[in-house]
């Protein structure tokens, strides 16, 4: 409570308290006179009563009756009194309890719960043990209100609240920080950090139960930091529980980059990385604004005929701060950060109205992040983009990945029958590192599945790498689904790909990715350029190139980011 609000609360109390005593005091009287003076008079009340006779002692007799109506009215003005008390003590403890408790799952909030880890750090202090803090954030949390609804997802935070209170040592605080992410914090001996390791496995292993609410079933994971004052390194700094949950954030955000459902502790070397993607981040927004980013365009070949078929578009980051940068150290921070959708939006349309200047047999592939496969709209965005710039969608392909299907396979089959049936090429990307079924492959529709580069660079290094591209394209042509190989660096990958089948493929053996006025160049001496292709023009072959025949890789992002 606020300095102020506590003393309208004394001054209220010690008001009823003087009422209080003042009833007590009248009922004491009341009692000590009755007592005085019933013994005597008494009898003669009740015998004039009987003689129905007159009696000189009537004005003492009035004075016995009115005292025991001050007495009656005395004892029921303090038994009310107290009562009224004892009712405002109990609203005052309901008060102080939904003040200090999150009222869906009966955990502390963070206003009370700062403060009760901060009187754990002392305790702990005083009897030389240490505390660990723990920040749990529940993965995809948000997809089980937006597609079970909000009823489903207080459930599961209900679950988790039980489960923490169920699982933490007596003496644990637990918190609910906000959202889907909870804090806890528990007190141990020195160095037996083994016992809280114990503790953050049985919790990611029981959250990780289906969780049951009025016919619906969902399984959910965790993501979980670890903070704690067990830490030589970190003995000169002021341990409060602002600080633990800080670091334990920064723990648990590494185990969400690390693939979730498991647990990381805080290290220093965390938190300078965690300020520099926040530096990172607001350079993509500065980025995005100022139009920084351009598509490359990666050819695709027809491994038969070594004839260019079409373009993969690839993003890069054109940054005046850390020069060309590659898509894998600025994709997952737009995604993380909700600017993918924005971004993606800006490199198609400049992509469609590059390819629009293509010879019209070539087609144009882009990559969709699993992000936007959760927007129910993706779909009407992608086919605007389409008419505005006047692309034909038979042209256009997207490839989502394996990951798409596993976190949201209903948005996934709304969004790419939508589009199949604008006419609009699906591919299944990276396929073979998911999650993707064969009853999957055979519901949604694809059109292409593509092996991901890292089966083609063992494709002659390793027996087993050879199989499974084997299996994957029989598996392909019992599918009656073309495939497309990622990753051809090698001569060698190349002619066990062309044994193997019929390929649709690109890679550094063909050339590095090209910006659009390369790109537009090339196309240009081919008479693969709209401008200056005839009707009757032929595709020509591309010659595959020498490893060292290949283009310089494009300066990356400098420092830590190169990419």
């Amino acid at each position: 409570m606020h300095q102020h609000d506590d003393i309208e609360w004394a001054e209220s109390r010690s008001g009823k308290a003087d009422h209080d005593l003042v009833a007590l005091g009248i009922a004491t009287a009341a009692i000590i006179l009755f007592v005085g003076t019933g013994g005597t008079v008494m009898p003669q009340i009740v015998n004039s009563w009987m003689t129905h006779s007159y009696s000189s002692d009537i004005l003492l007799s009035n004075a016995v009756l009115l005292n025991i109506a001050l007495l009656i009215f005395g004892w029921r003005r303090y038994t009310d009194l107290h009562q009224e008390v004892h009712e405002r003590r109990v609203a005052e403890q309901r008060a102080q309890a939904l003040a200090e408790r999150d009222p869906l799952t009966g955990c502390l909030n963070r206003r009370a719960g700062l403060p009760a880890i901060d009187r754990m750090l002392t305790r702990a202090t005083e009897s030389e043990n240490e505390v660990a803090v723990m920040v749990l954030d529940l993965d995809n949390f948000k997809q089980i209100n937006d597609l079970n609804g909000h009823k489903l997802g207080d459930r599961v935070l209900q679950a988790v609240a039980e489960l923490l209170t169920s699982i933490l040592p007596a003496g644990s605080i637990a918190i609910r920080m906000g959202g889907d992410e909870f804090a806890c914090a528990i007190s141990y001996a020195h160095h037996a950090r083994a016992r809280i390791e114990n503790i953050a496995d049985r919790l990611i292993e029981h959250i990780r139960m289906p969780i049951a609410h009025e016919g619906f079933e969902v399984e959910i994971s965790t993501s979980l930091g670890i903070a704690t004052t067990d830490e030589e390194d970190l003995e000169d700094a002021e341990m409060t529980a602002e600080v633990l949950i800080h670091r334990a954030d920064i723990a648990m955000y590494q185990a969400k980059k690390r693939g979730r459902n498991g647990y990381f502790w805080f290290e220093p070397a965390m938190e300078t990385e965690l300020r520099f993607r926040n530096e990172l981040e607001g350079a993509i927004r500065r980025g995005i604004a100022l139009d920084e980013f351009v598509p490359y365009y990666e050819q695709q070949i027809d491994l038969r005929t070594g004839e260019l078929v079409g373009f993969e578009m690839l993003a890069r980051w054109n940054s005046p701060e850390y020069g060309l940068v590659n898509p894998d150290v600025f994709i997952p921070v737009a995604e993380e950060n909700e600017l993918i959708s924005e971004l993606s939006e800006s490199l198609i349309r400049k992509a469609l109205n590059d390819a629009k200047d293509w010879d019209p047999r070539l087609t144009l592939s882009v990559n969709i992040s699993p992000v936007q496969m959760r927007n129910p709209l993706f779909a009407q965005q992608l086919l605007h983009l389409l008419v505005e710039t006047g692309f034909p969608p038979s042209r256009f392909e997207i490839e989502i990945t394996e990951t798409s299907l596993h976190e949201n396979l209903a948005s996934v089959r709304t969004i790419t029958t939508s589009l199949k049936n604008q006419g609009i090429k699906i591919s299944l990307d990276d396929f073979g590192t998911g999650y993707a079924s064969l009853a999957q492959l055979r519901n949604l529709p694809f059109d292409r599945l593509k092996i991901d580069r890292s089966f083609v660079a063992e494709l002659t290094n390793d027996e087993k790498g050879a199989e499974l591209v084997e299996a994957i394209v029989s598996l392909g042509q019992g599918l009656n689904l073309p495939i497309t190989a990622e990753g051809i660096e090698t001569a060698e990958a190349l002619e066990a790909l062309k044994s193997l089948g019929q390929f649709k493929g690109q890679g550094y053996l063909y050339g590095r990715p090209e910006d659009a006025s390369t790109t537009k160049e090339r196309l240009a001496r081919t008479g693969l350029s709209k401008s200056v292709a005839g009707t009757e023009t032929t595709g020509q072959a591309v010659a595959p190139r020498a490893a060292d025949e290949t283009a310089p890789i494009p300066p990356t992002i400098k420092g830590r980011l190169v990419g």
